[in-house]
């Protein structure tokens, strides 16, 4: 954004604005795309509120903005994925840009705290609005609390038969497991010592005058993140991690019924929480592969059945396969065409909720026979003979008619 855009046209502001009017350019379009102030468009209003963060960051630190006005974007270095909120560093100046907002939002005391990562909860990434206002302001060497584990996703392929009946499959997959050398905690033994800015209690206490009033607001310890303790000596085994990556063996039970896209989730067997924090869960994600015979559709399923010329004419009674490896019988009428449809009910795949089966749709596909024996070709013209005797009028071009085989080549 950086090389597009100008940052003093983005704060609205001139370019020898005192760091109250950049103050005060933030709290206004700040409030503005704030989430619980912009419901009509979220996601614009998430691009403009970190734009707009950007830019503060920029102008109100005064040698950022020296650099800037001197180099230009060149002279603003946030990294090759540009601007991120780990680069946001006016955290104490949000507390009291938004303390008014805030407390009529939550009422009472309230206070930033800071937590890491991008919500580990889901495994799946947060928005900037669970960074900065909902969690707190992300700064990765900051910990603080339990934090539920990751998420884990695997994708795993399965038969059409094995959708239709269920199937137990054993999976490997990678997962981080915790530390068993430290327990989690990511300190070596003794390596754990309290906060001396907060005196373990993991606040701090800030007094703000408004007017006559002196107001006063809890937050996390900037130095312990609210943990109340810091580590002196990490865990060797882990580097102070906590957690180690390492690899389980699952059996995962597919129930009958599920599709492409169908998810099971396997609680607690996703990485390891942080510093006590429950495990995520497994979500198994499936894919059914296409199958040679079977094309499926919703709870039906469809299929393709060949009958010779004499079945489709005279009748029949055939055998049609079915999902679960057994067949049916399906009567054929006399003087069944091409595409004609027959529905065997309740042959399909089963509801994965368990409300009965879908039905067997089959379709009927007359074959016109490529080699025919000397007496084969005699019958079918004698049989074409008859048709045209029958039809009436079979003569070609001036109204003429031709016969169904009449494009059969004569006998000399």
């Amino acid at each position: 954004m950086a090389g597009t855009r100008d940052y003093y046209t983005i704060l609205g502001v001139e370019r020898d604005a005192s760091k109250d009017e950049i103050k005060r350019a933030y709290r206004r379009l700040a409030k503005k795309y704030h989430p619980d102030l912009n419901k009509e468009s979220p996601k614009e209003a998430e691009e403009k509120f970190k734009e707009i963060s950007e830019a503060y960051e920029v102008l109100y630190d005064q040698q950022k903005r020296a650099n800037y006005d001197r180099f230009g974007p060149a002279g603003v270095n946030f990294g090759p994925g540009g601007f991120e909120w780990s680069d946001f560093t006016h955290y104490n100046d949000i507390e009291d840009i938004f303390g008014d907002l805030f407390r009529g939002i939550f009422g009472g005391n309230f206070g930033f705290g800071r937590t890491q990562g991008r919500n580990a909860s889901s495994g799946f990434g947060s928005t900037i609005f669970e960074d900065l206002f909902g969690h707190g302001y992300a700064r990765p060497e900051h910990r603080y609390g339990p934090e539920r584990g990751r998420d884990i996703r695997y994708d795993l392929e399965i038969e059409l038969e094995e959708a239709a009946t269920g199937v137990a499959k054993s999976i490997t997959i990678s997962k981080e497991h915790v530390c068993s050398s430290c327990d989690g905690t990511g300190a070596a033994p003794g390596g754990v010592a309290s906060c001396p800015d907060c005196g373990g209690t993991g606040q701090v206490r800030r007094a703000h005058r408004q007017g006559f009033a002196q107001l006063i607001s809890i937050s996390a310890c900037p130095r312990c993140a609210g943990a109340g303790q810091i580590i002196q000596n990490p865990c060797t085994h882990c580097n102070g991690r906590g957690r180690l990556r390492m690899t389980k063996e699952l059996t995962v039970k597919v129930p009958p019924g599920v599709d492409t896209g169908s998810r099971l989730r396997i609680a607690g067997e996703g990485s390891a929480g942080e510093r006590g924090g429950p495990p995520g869960d497994l979500y198994v994600v499936l894919q059914v592969r296409a199958h040679d015979f079977f094309l499926r559709s919703g709870n039906d399923l469809l299929c393709e059945v060949p009958l010779r010329f004499a079945q489709a004419a005279l009748s029949d009674e055939i055998e049609v396969s079915t999902i679960d490896g057994n067949s049916e019988r399906l009567k054929i009428p006399p003087g069944t065409q091409s595409g004609t449809t027959f529905v065997l009910k309740h042959k399909g795949m089963p509801d994965l909720k368990g409300h009965g089966r879908g039905d067997l749709v089959v379709r009927v596909r007359v074959q016109t026979p490529r080699k025919l024996s000397k007496r084969q070709k005699e019958l079918l013209l004698e049989f074409d003979q008859e048709e045209r005797e029958r039809e009436g009028d079979h003569h070609d071009d001036a109204g003429e008619q031709k016969g169904f085989f009449s494009w059969w080549p004569k006998k000399n």
